[in-house]
């Protein structure tokens, strides 16, 4: 068996050397399961602060978290350190881990660790970032390194065998624009080489996929600096792709009983007020001042639907009602945050708002989750569901909280789905189901959600009329399965490498004739396809026939049409279906056929 590096008390990782005389405690081992490999990956980054040290003497460090990524750690140095140096850090990192130095904890009086830290700005950044109800802070030493941490920490540096310094990157301190700018660098460790390995191949695909490369070479979007950083542009390919996928959608929408509605995009700040997102969210927002009044510009939609439910008297034989949107929100995400169509500035999110009896919510949400996995499952994405519960910055009381986090668990129950829980990461308003997909590479990708808000409609004095004639509260459900088509856009080109199946595909077909007498024939198969839906392009440009096949792959396109005088003399078409690598003929009108039946395979 493997060898003890921590253990588990109620939940909370505690290291071998804080974990004293308690007795009831769980074993960590070293393996790669979560807990080991956040302690693992906790000393990695203090192993490289070390052997950061020794290379740079003038090194002075912030902080050195685990992340989902792996381990970081901020630090200023005066030399201009590339990605070419991370090797060379990396080998003094190996050769300190060979040494096997112990890692010692020790703690402080916080007065005491100001004076000794009291020459590093960086030292005492952080000691002010810690609660002063923390009166003792523990500092953790190796070898001839150390610095103030909680810990946990592997007990000795000689486990430390199968780990990688992955990329370089600039981080402002303490995620203030405004502040200096650090140097980050960023790693991964494993308990084995062979999971190193993996992840490392993993880190390459995901390289060949990135939706940026892929989304630039298929011509799907842009950004331009003279319109503004994080605001897309769609070029025809994307917006076909985005078009397809909205097309399945509303047709699901409409045959589970939402209504389409649409919102203002600017509203008075009095109802951003009301709603509790001016108070708590309006960092996140942008403001504008019109005739003397402040107006905010929404970064959701929930407001817009509330007043469409406002709009009628409404009894309980109304219930439920589902109102849908693609509604277009911006949020002031700062630069250094943004990444492609992952994180931007304006995205539009396939957002859904269910107003409900409470007796109701059980079948709601049980429905939703019916609808998540036929999208899923569409895609060929694995998913899992997490329940997050009531943050530290929320509305409402605490009686709402657990009432509506209790009917998403008793939901998820009755449908027999397993979840995890995420304590402290609900909306402000109330708790929520995430819905975490996983993707052709195995990597996580945060995706939809469904939230229960009991306090919305209270702020705004939503009512329907009882069957006993009394005005009561209606439950409302925020619900958006994709997230956003942004987003979801950029995880299906990473999950597909831009190989996009044929029913949503921007370009289903290209079609090449020889020469330009059979460009008519061309237009004719080109015009009877769109008449179901199905786009196709004409390549007769004056290059080799062998050429225009080549771009044509390039183009990932699911398949090409080849015409030629046999296929015109028989009304037939030559198939390259690129998905199953096959080349065949067939009658124009058996593919005319099968085209519409490939559209039609999948339906949400």
């Amino acid at each position: 068996m493997s060898e003890i590096i921590g253990y588990k008390v109620n939940g909370e990782i505690i290291d071998t050397q804080s974990i004293g005389n308690i007795d009831s405690k769980e074993p960590i081992y070293f393996d790669n399961s979560e807990e080991s490999l956040y302690i693992m990956r906790h000393t990695c980054a203090h192993l490289m602060a070390e052997a950061i040290k020794i290379l740079y003497p003038e090194a002075q460090f912030f902080v050195g978290p685990v992340v989902n990524e792996g381990f970081y750690y901020d630090f200023r140095v005066n030399h201009k350190i590339s990605e070419d140096d991370l090797k060379t850090i990396e080998n003094k990192m190996k050769q300190l881990a060979k040494k096997g130095e112990k890692l010692v904890k020790y703690s402080l009086p916080r007065d005491e660790a100001i004076e000794k830290f009291k020459n590093d700005d960086l030292k005492q950044a952080v000691i002010s970032r810690i609660p002063l109800g923390d009166g003792t802070l523990s500092i953790y030493s190796q070898g001839e390194f150390e610095d103030l941490c909680r810990g946990p920490h592997l007990p000795t540096l000689k486990l430390l065998n199968s780990f990688k310094l992955t990329k370089i990157a600039g981080a402002y301190l303490c995620g203030d624009e405004n502040s200096e700018m650090l140097t980050r660098i960023y790693g991964i460790a494993f308990a084995d080489k062979d999971s190193l390995n993996t992840y490392l191949r993993q880190l390459e695909e995901a390289k060949k996929r990135d939706h940026r490369k892929v989304g630039m070479e298929l011509g799907l979007f842009t950004f331009d600096d003279e319109i503004g950083a994080g605001l897309p542009i769609w070029l025809p390919s994307g917006a076909r792709l985005r078009r397809n996928i909205e097309n399945l959608l509303t047709q699901a929408l409409i045959e589970r009983g939402y209504e389409p509605v649409r919102g203002p995009e600017i509203l008075k700040s009095d109802v951003w007020r009301v709603s509790g997102h001016y108070a708590n969210y309006g960092e996140n927002m942008y403001f504008t001042t019109i005739d003397n009044v402040e107006y905010g510009i929404k970064p959701m939609n929930c407001v817009g639907h509330i007043k469409v439910y406002q709009s009628s008297p409404r009894s309980y034989r109304d219930l439920p009602l589902r109102f849908y949107e693609y509604g277009v929100v911006h949020r002031h995400e700062k630069s250094g945050v943004l990444h492609g169509l992952l994180r931007v500035r304006e995205f539009t999110q396939d957002d859904a708002h269910i107003f409900c009896l409470p007796s109701q919510i059980g079948s709601e949400v049980k429905d939703i989750i019916e609808f998540t996995q036929k999208i899923m499952n569409a895609f060929g994405f694995k998913y899992e569901m997490e329940i997050s519960t009531r943050p530290e910055k929320s509305i409402g009381s605490d009686e709402v909280w657990e009432e509506a986090t209790n009917a998403l668990k008793e939901a998820l129950d009755e449908y027999g789905i397993d979840y995890a829980v995420d304590e402290g990461g609900g909306a402000f308003y109330g708790p929520k189901i995430d819905i975490k997909i996983t993707d052709a590479i195995g990597r996580k990708w945060q995706c939809g959600t469904i939230q229960i808000d009991m306090n919305l409609p209270e702020r705004f004095k939503l009512e329907y009329t009882a069957d006993d004639n009394t005005s009561k509260q209606p439950i409302m459900i925020h619900r958006a399965i994709l997230g956003s088509f942004e987003r979801f856009v950029a995880i299906l080109t990473e999950h597909f490498g831009g190989e996009f199946p044929f029913f949503v595909a921007p370009t289903q077909i290209i079609i090449i004739p020889i020469s330009n007498v059979h460009t008519a024939y061309s237009l004719k198969i080109r015009n009877e396809l769109l008449k179901y839906g199905v786009y196709s392009e004409i390549d007769s440009k004056n290059d080799t026939l062998n050429k225009r096949i080549r771009n044509a792959e390039k183009q990932r396109v699911p398949m090409i049409l080849v015409l030629g005088d046999e296929e015109v003399k028989n009304n037939s078409v030559a198939i390259r279906d690129r998905r199953n690598k096959e080349h065949f003929n067939m009658d124009l009108v058996e593919f005319i056929k099968f085209s519409r039946e490939k559209m039609r395979e999948v339906s949400f």
